[in-house]
């Protein structure tokens, strides 16, 4: 890219301006949790440019049913455009600072220490361009004992206790697949670089902007992390109500009930012919049923096994909160999720069309531009040459 050249970020958007229209973004992070953010910000209108190294992001390798790309890189990658650079090559390292001149926001998830020796560093980029909106995601944060180790969703709910209460009462620690951290990391960047940008609209400078999957992970169990003094440390933290609430068998599949309100209670003990065991006083609070468990779980399950999960949540309606175990891929069709247009197909240079999450956040009066799928490594970079299949790294 020469100074003449036409800025990559000049690239156009279909559909209605988004909240965040205008703005520039560099995305030189891996895996979910900032890329997944800079997605955020693309979905509200923001051109996005997603930059990789020769060697591509970590996350297309990851296991995929889909030959010809990772399906986690695709959903987490929308409505970018992608270069490939070299940041240890002075001709690429020169060519990101032209680009950082004209960006709003850089968000990169190196390790402490990293971004200095790549010239990257936020004291740097700021004096080049103190409007910048700087973000590092990292796994531990910026100081600490911590600091320079990497960091990794599920690493991160094993050491801050989500596994253990995520697990059954006495049994070992589970994980909760799906990255959760990440997504959650993901949501607080963008909106941790929303906030920045707002505030510069007043100061007119840019700043530094914090994200690690240490402060996600804690921030997620909130309502856990509160200690009293005096107190002691080893408590009952599980956020469960118990008793009721939860997960049931049915004549055919689960159906996961939340029956906490006494109102909700009376028309679950109606409709599943128990209508005794609304008046009764052993059971007439929530505290009360999670004690009772042992005897009301059995008749309960018994009620449950005369219709499938379907025709319960059918039946149960707007009275009793609850929905039946679906997989994944019922989803897609899902009468709800079509009514609120969460789904949009794209076209994607090898996968071809493809439907996948569009908009995350509905604004009323700038809902966005229309989402497009995710690159392939260097798509478009007309300066780099992807390698035959045989060696490519993606």
């Amino acid at each position: 890219m020469t100074d003449a050249a036409p800025s990559p970020f000049d690239f156009p958007r279909q559909g209605a301006a988004g909240p965040l229209t205008g703005i520039k973004v560099l995305d030189l992070s891996a895996y979910i949790a900032g890329p997944y953010g800079c997605t955020l910000l693309a979905d509200q209108g923001a051109r996005v440019l997603k930059i990789e190294p020769p060697s591509g992001d970590n996350l297309r390798r990851y296991p995929s049913t889909l030959d010809a790309e990772s399906r986690a890189f695709v959903g987490v990658n929308r409505s970018k455009r992608g270069l490939v650079l070299d940041l240890k090559d002075e001709g690429d390292h020169a060519r990101l600072l032209r680009l950082v001149r004209e960006a709003d926001v850089l968000v990169h998830n190196f390790r402490p220490g990293v971004p200095e020796r790549l010239r990257i560093d936020f004291a740097r980029l700021a004096a080049l361009n103190p409007r910048l909106i700087y973000c590092a995601v990292t796994g531990y944060g910026e100081t600490g004992p911590m600091r320079d180790k990497a960091g990794y969703d599920q690493v991160l709910q094993t050491m801050t206790g989500m596994c253990t209460e995520q697990g059954k009462p006495g049994g070992p620690p589970e994980i909760l697949y799906g990255s959760v951290v990440d997504y959650y990391a993901a949501a607080l960047l963008a909106g941790g670089v929303s906030s920045a940008l707002y505030e510069r609209e007043r100061s007119g400078e840019g700043q530094y902007v914090g994200v690690s999957l240490l402060r996600s992970a804690l921030a997620m169990q909130s309502a856990r992390m509160v200690l009293v003094d005096g107190e002691p440390r080893r408590i009952s933290r599980d956020m469960r109500s118990g008793g009721i609430t939860g997960l049931h068998p049915t004549r055919e599949g689960h159906l996961y009930l939340s029956a906490n309100t006494p109102h909700f209670w009376r028309a679950l003990c109606e409709l599943t012919g128990l209508p005794a065991l609304a008046d009764d006083p052993r059971y007439d609070s929530v505290r009360k049923r999670a004690e009772h468990a042992a005897e009301l779980i059995p008749r309960l399950h018994t009620a449950l096994s005369a219709r499938s999960a379907l025709e319960w949540e059918a039946l149960f309606g707007e009275r009793v909160p609850c929905a039946a175990s679906r997989r994944v891929d019922e989803m897609f069709d899902h009468p709800q999720v079509e009514s609120e247009q969460l789904l949009a197909t794209m076209t994607h240079p090898t996968l071809g069309r493809y439907t996948g999450v569009a908009r995350t956040i509905k604004f009323g009066r700038t809902p966005g531009p229309e989402p497009f799928a995710a690159p392939i490594l260097g798509q478009d970079d007309p300066t780099w040459r992807r390698p035959s299949r045989t060696g490519d790294p993606a």
